[in-house]
């Protein structure tokens, strides 16, 4: 399990610059419903075929909590973070996803009042002055369009974290498999209704086969097999322990930023990956 998650944090961190890639020639909405489709097939298929199980059959508690979390984690989650992205940098935004291990700590100790550590607290200030040291360091620039993306990636990782320990709450009535399925089928249809009210404009010029497989790719490994596994983590390792791999993230994510865009790296993605990191050990250890 262990591996698996590491594997898909390094696939976490390419999806980033990936998604950059697609927002230059597709509008944000088309690209988290092709993705979130593709991963809504390959989980049906993974359910029906591979499993050979059946339709699951749910309570309406847990349809109700199932329907919450596919908002949160699928419809407001992808709204928030493709838009995000395309008013930042991967490098920016993989900084800010760091910060999952810090925000479900503060939500497991407001839902679960958990006692908040001098530690924790600390640990919690650094990790976001490290994302402030990168966000805010704009010199002679006022807060516009790419600080309100990287709000917006903020917003993305609050709705991740929440929703974390709803799945967890289901944890030895529903199967892992079961969740990932149900959620992005219904976070599916939600962005299809969302296309159908409001419809992007699909730039279906600049739909080559290269952008086709990007988006397949994006959907099939960073959503559908990502999810699998995440959500087996969250019930198997539980939140806390499960958020620790989100660490690895700004790392892959800087490295294929750098790499594959071409994107700037100065002393304070340095500054930022440092305070985020070692908030993160502080907020997250064990006293």
């Amino acid at each position: 399990m262990r591996a698996l998650l590491l594997g898909t944090m390094a696939v976490w961190g390419l999806n980033l610059s990936v998604i950059k890639w697609l927002l230059a020639s597709q509008p944000a909405m088309a690209v988290a419903g092709f993705r979130m489709v593709v991963a809504a097939l390959f989980l049906t298929g993974a359910l029906r075929c591979w499993l050979r199980r059946p339709w699951p059959r749910l309570t309406r508690r847990q349809w109700a909590w199932l329907l919450g979390c596919a908002v949160l984690m699928v419809y407001v989650n992808q709204t928030l973070f493709l838009y995000g992205i395309a008013g930042t940098t991967a490098a920016n935004a993989a900084l800010i996803v760091a910060l999952n291990p810090l925000l479900s700590t503060l939500i497991a100790a407001l839902t679960l009042r958990e006692r908040l550590s001098l530690s924790r607290m600390a640990g919690i200030a650094l990790g976001f002055g490290g994302v402030a040291a990168v966000v805010l360091h704009r010199p002679g620039q006022v807060l516009g369009l790419p600080g309100l993306g990287d709000l917006m990636v903020l917003g993305s990782v609050l709705t991740w974290a929440a929703s974390g320990g709803m799945v967890q709450r289901l944890a030895g009535r529903v199967d892992s498999v079961t969740i990932s399925w149900t959620v992005y089928s219904l976070g599916a249809v939600m962005l299809l209704l969302h296309l159908w009210v409001w419809p992007a404009a699909v730039q279906w010029s600049a739909l080559t086969p290269l952008t086709l497989l990007g988006l397949v790719l994006s959907g099939l490994l960073s959503t559908g097999a990502s999810a699998l596994v995440w959500n087996r983590a969250l019930l198997t390792l539980g939140v806390a322990r499960t958020a620790l791999y989100a660490y690895w993230v700004p790392i892959f994510g800087v490295l294929f930023a750098v790499l594959l865009l071409g994107e700037p790296l100065s002393v304070w993605h340095g500054v930022g990956l440092a305070g985020v990191l070692a908030g993160s050990w502080m907020g997250t250890r064990r006293a």
